[in-house]
């Protein structure tokens, strides 16, 4: 049966070779079952690759060795009746053999079981990377023409007003004067948060998630870094404004524990998933998003902390791997059709430059981040280097026996710079926030001084937002 219906797709093709073009994008040799089939396929792929006619006396001459085509083998094509409904018929056709590899797949997971020289980590990484393949290989999507796309644009153009929201058309950021520039995290964005260490990445999206949930959102967050118990402190410590040392230590006042547990009880049933495995690699994380994301529908976001300690699924080159992991987080945001934020390292050859803000070349194991990403944002503290740069000066002043007087100021309240080094669909530039130490909490500077005013010029690809400064250094932190 297999065969007559195979036969038939080819008759047609011999019987009306435009047929290919469509079958093309459903079939490939490999999905004959009958390797006569699959050799008499290959060479109507070929014919029709370098235009030349798709006839019995062409598709002969490509007979190889490799792949042999006899007279016998197609007569019985030639002499099949050709169909109408060819479409349906490589379906089937396909189907098939979806179910053949299948059929192979579990056999190779008996097999790789059985291999004593690999670990179940490598065996999880092979049999994932084979069961996507299977499960990608035919995924392909046909061209949409003018008038589609017109009306799904003007669809969305009418939902955005009916929103009555100007400012905001994705993930809410958190933070106003972030949403300003970036109208928030749209749905298949890739957003990579990156900075050196100390600056506060983790927190910044800690405060992200927070109001992703405090919106109604799920959110998916998987920390290669730290334990689960470590990131929910920090929420709470910024949820309840009680200092992070406070929590860990469990030195609280009775009005703090009140606090406290009504903080844990909301978040107890905030939609939060945490995977805190250290080891995760891009397989693994298509697969635990799609199995999240299906039990749960609500998810509308999900964080990786951070990118450069996921595995590679091969022993390539590491700036291959990281290429590799970043063009997959993008591909399964479009899939997944929500924002991933993903957390990066920069290299810390910024830290000999006189202007240490972070740019775009500062991305460690770059490859392809740049490209796949839709938002690139930096974190910045300037008062980070500063106290950095005072203890070296005073050390360097004991050792000669000098005496140092520093005249840098720790503060529980600071400046903080987000910079946007990336925008795909937006303006490039620089927003200022507020950071506080104690709670590891960031918010919106404008709030605290409405003085500080976002001044924009000409937000071309190339402009940087500019400030104007506040015009006193008390800043009062409102309580998020």
């Amino acid at each position: 049966m297999q065969i007559q219906i195979e036969r038939a797709v080819l008759s047609s093709i011999l019987f009306d070779s435009e047929r290919l073009d469509t079958l093309a994008e459903l079939l490939t040799p490999e999905d004959f079952s009958y390797t006569p089939h699959k050799n008499i396929f290959f060479a109507m792929l070929e014919l029709h690759r370098t235009d030349r006619p798709i006839d019995e006396e062409f598709i002969l001459k490509l007979s190889t060795k490799a792949r042999p085509i006899t007279q016998e083998e197609l007569l019985n094509v030639l002499t099949t009746s050709p169909i109408g409904d060819v479409k349906a018929y490589a379906n089937e056709i396909r189907d098939a053999s979806i179910k053949r590899k299948l059929h192979s797949f579990a056999t190779k997971i008996q097999e790789s079981t059985n291999d004593g020289n690999s670990s179940v980590q490598e065996i999880m990484d092979y049999l994932q990377s084979e069961l996507y393949k299977i499960t990608n290989v035919h995924e392909s999507r046909e061209f949409r023409n003018a008038k589609e796309v017109s009306e799904a644009t003007m669809e969305y153009i009418n939902k955005m007003k009916a929103r009555g929201n100007h400012l905001l058309i994705g993930v809410d950021t958190g933070f106003v004067s972030l949403n300003k520039m970036t109208t928030g995290f749209g749905n298949g964005d890739l957003i990579i948060i990156a900075a050196r260490p100390a600056m506060g990445k983790t927190t910044l999206v800690l405060n992200m998630v927070q109001k992703a949930l405090d919106t109604g959102r799920g959110v998916a967050f998987f920390s290669l870094e730290m334990p689960a118990e470590q990131l929910m402190l920090r929420m709470l410590s910024a949820k309840t404004s009680i200092a992070l040392q406070v929590l860990r230590v469990g030195n609280l006042q009775d009005d703090e524990w009140s606090n406290l547990s009504h903080a844990v009880d909301v978040m107890s049933k905030a939609p939060l998933f945490i995977d805190d495995n250290s080891i995760l690699t891009i397989h693994q994380l298509r697969t635990k998003l799609r199995k999240i994301k299906s039990k749960h529908p609500e998810i509308g976001l999900a964080v990786i902390d951070y990118l450069q300690l996921m595995s590679g699924a091969s022993n390539k080159d590491r700036h291959q791997e990281v290429s590799e992991i970043s063009r997959g987080l993008k591909m399964i945001a479009r899939e997944l059709e929500i924002p991933i934020i993903a957390l990066s390292q920069l290299n810390r050859s910024l830290e000999q430059r006189s202007d240490r803000r972070p740019i775009l070349s500062d991305l460690r194991e770059s490859g392809s981040i740049e490209q796949d990403a839709d938002i690139i944002l930096f974190v910045y503290r300037d008062a980070v280097y500063k106290q950095k740069d005072e203890k070296e000066k005073e050390e360097a002043a004991k050792k000669e026996g000098k005496e140092y007087k520093s005249t840098f100021v720790l503060k529980n309240e600071e400046e903080a710079e987000i910079i946007i080094g990336k925008q795909r669909n937006g303006p490039i530039g620089a927003v200022k926030l507020m950071f506080q130490k104690h709670c590891t909490r960031f918010m919106d500077i404008s709030e605290a001084n409405p003085s500080m005013q976002i001044v924009y010029e000409n937000l071309s690809e190339n402009t940087q937002t500019k400030f104007i400064p506040p015009q006193n250094d008390k800043v009062e932190a409102p309580i998020i």
